[in-house]
């Protein structure tokens, strides 16, 4: 019997204050390991500055990065105030920075509409900063504060004098929280300012990074706002209709008004791009706003095609149809929104779905009456999207009972595991036959599955538009039969729908066979490139496989390093080197020998299994799509480097050229 362990009353802990956001972190600005965290610090400042711009008391805001690794925000709004608090005895400033739930945006007196509502976002990055020092001018004053770890030193105290307002807040982080990731990303910083300027027209945001031998500075100013937003989203495709489509409105709610912003057009593209903001915060989950606008896209573009008769042997659009290649920006202020999270990842507020639908549904309306020529691309392009999905989808059905997508029959090149749990399954998609032997020869034949293809297998992102050919694809037959979950993208569910219809069938990621899918191809260019086209289906074809971790690249060695019986494997040139220069330290005078493997044929199985693919020793890239990039982000790369665009995908590769580390 397990000895009991002691569980009584003092066993009980209070974490006060600030305490409890330094043990966890992860509660209030997201994980600290990944980066989240270390960025959420920065835009919980950011966004008090933005609210002073939103309650119209600030035109620029600036940002700087330092030699340090701490960061300066600084806004020219009214300044924190400075007066004693009558409750805590200390400035208001103070009990801000190192309260929880402190704030003046609990009700609509100093902020009509903010996008920091909990009031734990400023005094939680305070807590988290090796240290933090706030400026303030206010009244003719500077003041100035300091504190560490959360921890203030000394009081709030005049430094001097000051003929402007504002606050300025540098903060550097604690390196014993942020261990992982320990410096800011200019480029997720960048991206994130450009969309807060983007929804606020008129604001005018500067990023200078002084880290490098010179300052780099970077000017955000957006007059044309949301509408020059979504022209920049479709900056890479090929819109069906030159102008953007911009929609407001505003509904009184019992605690003020709801304002709705939305601008949105359609392109060329197969793909939907939609991102939605409540009061200047994204919300990458979207949320109630989100299910507002797809009902009312889907009911406003069906009412309107049956009235002109415009719908030709289609019975009705699907949602799917009718938001195939569109740009959105939908833009919420709400007196006091509900998030699912404090990182405000998804909107709650019910409210919001109603509120949202109505307004699209009058200006939509009214916009196709009065331009019935846009009306009518955008819906011939989605009933050309209905008929393509249609035949995909018989297609699918078809292939389903030819017996791709039914459990039994594997294919004959498959070296199928002994074990048929698929939490301790993985499989192996090599490239061709001479390393499938390798590998079915090294492999663990109780978990490790090995499946080769031949050759590069099918572009699927050229043939979106008659995914029948996708189908029909040999080698493409051949995965979707060995991981034996189904094929084809689920369509997301609307709020309230339970499940998708009996009939329809889908990659579920339930089903799979194997716990990992894992991509092992040569380490050279023609790999690199299957390695592409492999992965571009399954993001196009079964991309929850991608969204629950289920897939991961394989890193075999780029070398093998030899002095005399002594061997070690090197996956860079720079390990390479390393270890070469141990060698020479060890025995000046010892000849070294450098194999280079170009494909993984040229490895015996036992090298195969030591270095690729035993789970004690191997490195495994699991593919995600990046925390800071979208879905629709994600898909519009998919189709610069996969599709038919020659010119833009040419001007992509000159763009990053100096970034690739390419091995021909």
């Amino acid at each position: 019997m397990a000895e009991e362990s002691d569980y009584k009353a003092d066993s009980i802990q209070v974490l006060e204050g600030l305490e409890a956001v330094r043990k966890r972190p992860g509660m209030y600005l997201g994980d600290p390991h990944d980066g989240t965290a270390l960025h959420h610090c920065i835009w919980e400042v950011v966004d008090n500055a933005v609210d002073e711009h939103l309650a119209g008391y600030c035109d620029v805001v600036d940002i700087v990065l330092n030699k340090d690794g701490s960061i300066t925000i600084e806004d020219h709004g009214r300044g924190i105030p400075v007066g004693e608090h009558p409750e805590y005895g200390i400035s208001a400033a103070e009990v801000i920075m190192t309260k929880l739930h402190a704030g003046g945006k609990f009700d609509n007196s100093s902020y009509k509409v903010s996008g920091g509502l909990h009031g734990v976002g400023v005094s939680a990055v305070n807590a988290v900063s090796e240290w933090l020092r706030m400026q303030i001018e206010r009244d003719g004053k500077l003041y100035e504060q300091t504190y560490i770890r959360g921890e203030p030193q000394g009081r709030l105290e005049i430094v001097g004098d000051s003929d402007s307002t504002g606050t300025v807040i540098t903060f550097k982080p604690d390196l014993d929280i942020f261990t992982t990731i320990t410096e800011f990303d200019d480029e997720i910083l960048n991206t994130r300012v450009r969309e807060t300027a983007y929804l606020n027209a008129g604001l005018k945001i500067t990023i200078s990074d002084q880290r490098g031998k010179d300052t780099e500075t970077i000017e955000h100013q957006y007059d044309g706002g949301i509408s020059e937003f979504v022209k920049q989203l479709n900056e890479r495709r090929n819109p069906i209709h030159n102008d953007v489509i911009h929609i407001k409105g505003m509904r009184e709610i019992e605690d003020g008004e709801i304002h709705i912003d939305m601008a949105m057009q359609w392109s060329d593209s197969y793909n939907e791009v939609i991102q939605c903001y409540t009061n200047i915060i994204r919300n990458r989950d979207g949320g109630t706003h989100l299910s507002g606008l797809r009902s009312a896209l889907t009911g406003s573009l069906n009412r309107y095609a049956k009235s002109r008769n415009l719908l030709k042997k289609v019975d009705k659009l699907s949602g799917d149809d009718v938001r195939e290649g569109i740009a959105v920006v939908i833009s919420v202020k709400h007196p006091d929104p509900s998030f699912s999270s404090q990182t405000k990842n998804k909107l709650v507020s019910s409210e919001v779905a109603g509120i949202v639908e109505s307004i699209v549904n009058e200006k939509l309306g009214e916009h196709f009456e009065e331009n019935p020529n846009v009306a009518k691309l955008v819906i011939d392009k989605a009933v050309l999207a209905s008929k393509a999905r249609e035949a995909a989808r018989k297609a699918r059905e078809l292939t389903r009972r030819k017996g791709v997508l039914e459990g039994g029959g594997l294919p004959g090149k498959l070296a199928d595991c002994q074990s048929r749990n698929p939490e301790e399954c993985e499989i192996y998609i090599v490239e061709g036959d001479s390393a499938g032997g390798s590998a079915k020869t090294g492999r663990d034949r109780r978990t490790q599955a090995i499946l080769p293809l031949r050759g590069k297998i099918l572009n699927v992102e050229r043939q979106l538009k008659n995914q029948a050919k996708v189908y029909q694809n040999n080698e493409i037959q051949t995965m979707i039969k060995a991981l034996g979950a189904g094929v084809g993208n689920p369509p997301e569910l609307l709020e309230g729908e339970e499940s998708l219809a009996e009939s329809e069938t889908y990659f579920d990621v339930d089903k799979l066979r194997y716990g990992k899918i894992i991509i092992m191809t040569d380490a050279d260019v023609d790999g690199a490139h299957i390695r592409t086209l492999i992965l571009t289906f399954i993001w196009r074809f079964m991309r929850p496989a991608i969204e629950c971790g289920n897939v991961f690249i394989a890193q075999p060695p780029l070398y093998m390093v030899s002095r005399g019986r002594n061997s070690k494997y090197a996956y860079s040139d720079s390990e390479r080197d390393a270890i070469i220069d141990t060698f020479r330290s060890e025995k000046p005078d010892a000849k070294i020998g450098i194999q280079r493997y170009k494909g993984l044929g040229e490895m015996n199985p036992d090298q195969l299994w030591t270095t690729t693919m035993d789970p004690e020793n191997r490195t495994l890239l699991k593919v995600t799509a990046n925390d800071f990039t979208d879905e629709g982000e994600t898909s519009s790369l998919f189709e610069t480097l996969m599709g038919d665009d020659v010119p833009e995908r040419r001007a992509f590769i000159e763009m990053h050229a100096s970034e690739a580390d390419v091995d021909v």
